[in-house]
This record gives C-alpha cells, sequence and structure tokens, in this order.
C-alpha cells in the first residue's frame, strides 16, 4: 500500500475528518480511483461525500439525516468502508481499560491490507482517523487534520492515553472488517 497517495491530503474544513478519512481510504483501497483524483480534486470529493453520509440515504440504504456540524456518524462510515473494500464492515465500541483485543484486530486488518477508521476524542468522540498499516511498536494512522501518516504506540491506544492527535487522547470507536 503506497501511503505517499494520502500524505498531505488535509480535510478541508473543520468537520469533514470522517468523510477525508474515507476519501484517502478508497485512494488506497482503489487504484484506479487514485489514478482518477488529484490533491486539487481532494477537497471536493470529502465535501460532496460528507453530504452523501448526513443524508436521507447512503451508500444504497436509508438512514435518519445527521447534522453535518456533528461531523459523521459511525455507521455511514461503516456503510462506505464496506462499499470501498468489498468486505463488510462493522462498528465496534472500544471498552474503557485495557483495549488489547481491539488492538489486535486492528493490526490484524490494516495488517491485510484493509485500512480502518477509528473516531478518537476527549470526553467525547470528535476526530476520525485512518489506521493503514501496522508499524513497529504500533499502527501507522493518517490524520487528515495535518494530512500526515504517522505511529500510534500500541500502549497509548490500549491505555487510551493517544498523544498522536493534540487534544484527542481517547480512542471511543473502531470502523473493523467484520471478519475481525
Amino acid at each position: 500500500m503506497d501511503l505517499d497517495v494520502i500524505r498531505g491530503l488535509t480535510q478541508p474544513d473543520q468537520r469533514s475528518c470522517g468523510p477525508s478519512s474515507l476519501v484517502a481510504a478508497r485512494l488506497l483501497l482503489d487504484p484506479a480511483y487514485a489514478a482518477t483524483q488529484n490533491p486539487h480534486a481532494f477537497a471536493g470529493a470529502v465535501l460532496d461525500l460528507h453530504r452523501r453520509l448526513t443524508g436521507a440515504r447512503a451508500f444504497g440504504r436509508v438512514q435518519l439525516p445527521w447534522p453535518r456540524a456533528l461531523g459523521t456518524p459511525p455507521w455511514a462510515v461503516a456503510r462506505a468502508m464496506s462499499s470501498y473494500a468489498g468486505v463488510r464492515y462493522r462498528t465496534r465500541i472500544l471498552r474503557w481499560g485495557s483495549r488489547v483485543s481491539e488492538l489486535a484486530e486492528l493490526r490484524a486488518a490494516v495488517a491485510e491490507g484493509r485500512p480502518c477508521p477509528l473516531y478518537v476524542g476527549d470526553a467525547v468522540p470528535r476526530h476520525v482517523v485512518l489506521v493503514v498499516a501496522p508499524a513497529e511498536g504500533g499502527l501507522r494512522v493518517y490524520n487528515p487534520g495535518r494530512g500526515s501518516v504517522d505511529v500510534m504506540s500500541e500502549e497509548a491506544f490500549t491505555t487510551g492515553r493517544l498523544t498522536t492527535f493534540g487534544r484527542w487522547t481517547r480512542p471511543w470507536f473502531a470502523v473493523l472488517p467484520a471478519s475481525h
């Protein structure tokens, strides 16, 4: 997986981290789609996807409309990932305390080339990043707020003391392939 295709791509506004992570996932998963895109088209693709993900229908299913000001609902992210990856994705609430089993699921999925959106925050989930690959002692994560691919340590993830994403220190939800 060529992570350079997503490096430098930043979310176009303060509420589009979810669709930015999804467009990045699609760029990684679909070489034909990636060949038709360029960094200048990223913002338009993200904003269009955000409208779709928060509307009355998303990826062939009826859903309750969601205010874009609140970001992107996890169930819509799971539907988008299912469409892009060709396998069913599901939302998993991460437990308080040790998250060892969830870390193993994330590691296994990205080792198979299946990126996984991850909701992080403080008191509530506020930001969506994309776990893209295993790394020594952790996981490589695309952060659409900075357009960077950074390493999130296993210890930070399992203890819920993330430092990689600024003020967003706690993992809340993972969107994982259903087989994991």
